[in-house]
């Protein structure tokens, strides 16, 4: 067992079971999280944990990802990290500077690769694919943790937007988000966690049904499902309706809204006519609207001049009467943008 691997609650049963109370199973976190002691050997004689419970950690050692490479944008500040899984697979962690000085929010993967197949994103076009288990999401943490106090910095937040749709991991993602926003653990407040999806209806439903607190991004791409197939190929599964309706479920029963993240193409989804189908499937559903430049090394795909994007935005404040917010999307030099995560720079 390890407890990168689990729920703080899984953990405490586990501990109870070898008769251990709450408070050691809170300890053990204490030391792996904040401390930043991995290796068990090391626990009993400096965090006073039971033998009996030190010993019943595996694997041992506590396996870790390889970091490999990081690189800093000296336009922005934006810095990207590169680890291997123990096969040698590549994923991408990168660390955002945020407008509170010494903040970083960490944007974390979930999946090496990704399925969805979104015609705008490097991540689709890898090869290798597979979910990654908690501790792998929840060691990107700890090592980019490390390296922003190195920095003198402290991380306040994180964000489940790098590689891979979270959803499809959902059950490794919410153990790493829960172990995050852990006081024993993480420590980072359940308000700056998101978590973000292109549209997973029953997975989005499961979610606010389970009670989360933690944010909510939706990737939408267009708003109609002929434009949204283009884009997004998951939209053939659940009509972009059907999306917005499992979103306002949840900001409903959270009280909340829900973010959507609209990736803005130049001549394909930017006009009067999509901002106004936009105002239409928003309704009164509380969200806000993120509006993200494209981002596409391979040239397919460009973003709006500063002319167009700011009719589109003109336009949106129209038609959809809710926040509408344009979300700066740095790193570009270091393909650390957004949809340029592919494990290679």
């Amino acid at each position: 067992m390890d407890p990168r691997n689990v729920r703080p609650g899984e953990l405490e049963t586990w501990a109870a079971g070898r008769g251990c109370d709450a408070g050691v199973a809170r300890k053990l976190l204490s030391t792996v999280f904040q401390r930043g002691v991995l290796d068990p050997s090391r626990w009993m004689a400096e965090s006073q944990i039971p033998r009996r419970l030190a010993e019943a950690v595996s694997p041992l050692p506590l396996p870790r990802l390889t970091l490999d490479a990081s690189v800093v944008s000296p336009g922005d500040g934006f810095q990207k990290l590169r680890f291997r899984t123990s096969e040698g697979l590549a994923l991408e962690t990168v660390l955002i500077p945020l407008h509170k000085p010494g903040a970083v929010s960490l944007c974390l993967s979930s999946q090496v690769g990704c399925a969805m197949g979104c015609t705008f994103c490097a991540t689709a076009r890898m090869t290798s694919r597979r979910n990654l288990q908690a501790w792998e999401i929840i060691d990107q943490f700890l090592q980019a943790r490390e390296i922003v106090r190195g920095q003198g910095r402290r991380v306040t937040g994180a964000v489940f937007m790098g590689m891979g749709e979270p959803f499809l991991n959902y059950d490794h993602v919410l153990t790493a988000a829960d172990l995050l926003r852990c006081s024993s653990a993480g420590s980072i407040g359940a308000k700056a966690i998101t978590i973000s999806t292109v549209g997973l209806v029953p997975e989005i439903d499961r979610y606010t049904r389970e009670g989360h607190r933690y944010r909510l991004a939706i990737s939408l791409g267009a708003a109609t499902d002929a434009k949204r197939r283009e884009l997004v190929p998951v939209a053939s599964r659940w009509p972009v309706a059907e999306v917005v309706a499992a979103a306002r479920r949840f900001a409903l029963a959270r009280r909340c809204r829900v973010t959507l993240a609209y990736v803005c193409i130049a001549g394909v989804n930017v006009g009067e006519d999509d901002a106004q189908a936009l105002g239409v499937l928003i309704g009164d559903t509380p969200v806000r609207v993120d509006l993200i430049e494209v981002t596409d090394p391979s040239g397919r795909y460009a973003p709006p001049t500063t002319a167009e994007l700011q009719a589109f935005r003109d336009a949106l404040t129209r038609h959809v009467g809710q926040p509408i917010v344009r979300r700066y999307s740095g790193g570009k030099d270091i393909q650390a943008a957004c949809g340029t995560l592919a494990g290679v720079g």
